[in-house]
């Protein structure tokens, strides 16, 4: 597996990859957004001999602190490694530029989701930890759980 940063196709990349995963991104408003957002933010892709497995894009919030916008792994690539390989990238990125934290936004617990499920247990497993629940960020149905990860050595 490669892991590596593209400046080129992100759009594209982040569009395919997203409506893969329907469980995850099924409001179009929301994939759409990201889509855009994507084409102006640092993306990470990994690659298995040709073929694009994964991606992660980044935002800068400000000089210490970094989100993870918006990941996606397909689904057949799921539980490979793909996702934690991306996010260390990400943190190493990060981590020379001198920032202090990685945070990201993930369904809250409060909405039963499986999906989700697996995906906070994901963050939780590379040392990411609950920050803050956000009942109406994205609307009444979906409670965002807001997740930090303190970078050491900085």
């Amino acid at each position: 597996m490669i892991i590596q940063e593209i400046t080129q196709n992100k759009a594209q990349i982040c569009d395919d990859i997203l409506r893969s995963l329907p469980e995850w991104f099924g409001l179009e408003e929301s994939l759409r957004n990201y889509v855009e957002e994507a084409q102006s933010r640092p993306m990470f892709i990994a690659k298995e001999k040709d073929a694009i497995t994964g991606f992660l894009s980044l935002t800068s919030h400000n000089e210490f602190t970094g989100e993870i916008h918006v990941m996606g792994i397909k689904k057949e690539c799921h539980r490979k490694g793909i996702g934690k390989a991306l996010v260390e990238y990400a943190i190493v990125y990060l981590s020379q530029r001198k920032y202090e934290f990685l945070t990201v936004k993930a369904l809250s617990p409060s909405r039963d989701c499986p999906e989700y499920e697996r995906t906070r247990k994901f963050y939780l497993a590379l040392g990411f930890r609950p920050l803050e629940e956000f009942k109406t960020l994205w609307g009444k149905d979906n409670p965002c759980l807001f997740l930090v990860k303190h970078l050491a050595g900085n």
